[in-house]
């Protein structure tokens, strides 16, 4: 099957891990040779998921002579993300008190009254609102992504099942190297007899 690739915001947070892990400076030309080695984000992707988490507050950016450098620290970029978070939080909730007072006003036309051209444009201003929220929650997770704390999460995760994966094939050896000194067997035929690939070796 077909490798799936990373999503916008997969490469927005793995991108920003390259920040918080190193707490360098880097230019573009540096983050184009390191972001698809290490992170798995394509060459071609790179300026632009860099220029959004720019736009985004996420990542800081000047001109040095003819050069630009970019850097970001953890804990910037949570205060920035905690701003923008606590913004689209409040314009929600503004959106919200005024779809509930609209709705009232809708309730309030419909007894005894026909459909009017004032009710028409209060359910489009509804209709407007409702697409409104949708956007700022989409927003508002798409900042849960670049969020410090849900990327340590995920590194500490990738490191157990990296040692996880260590172990069992640290078992696998130890079983194959028993097997031979017991049996005398190659090892090539306790490769074949067990289903186990030539080229296992430890997950650097």
């Amino acid at each position: 099957s077909k490798k799936k690739g990373l999503s916008f915001e997969e490469k927005r947070a793995r991108m920003m891990e390259i920040f918080f892990e190193t707490k360098d400076v880097f230019q573009l030309k540096d983050i184009e040779k390191i972001a698809p080695k290490e992170k798995g984000i394509t060459s071609m992707s790179v300026k632009e998921i860099l220029q959004s988490l720019v736009d985004d507050g996420m990542v800081d950016t000047d001109r040095i002579g003819t050069s630009n450098y970019f850097w970001a620290f953890p804990s910037k970029a949570l205060h920035a993300r905690k701003r923008k978070l606590e913004e689209l939080e409040s314009q929600f909730a503004e959106s919200s008190q005024k779809k509930e007072a609209l709705q009232k006003s809708i309730e309030k036309s419909k007894i005894g009254r026909e459909d009017t051209a004032e009710r028409a444009a209060l359910m489009e201003e509804l209709a407007a609102l409702r697409q409104k929220k949708e956007q700022l929650k989409t927003e508002i997770d798409k900042y849960r992504e670049c969020d410090p704390d849900v990327i340590e999460e995920m590194r500490q995760t990738n490191k157990v099942a990296k040692e996880a994966a260590n172990r069992w094939t640290d078992n696998i050896f130890s079983i194959k190297s028993w097997a031979k000194r017991k049996f005398g067997f190659e090892e090539s035929r306790i490769d074949k007899g067990f289903g186990i690939p030539e080229d296992l070796d430890y997950i650097d």
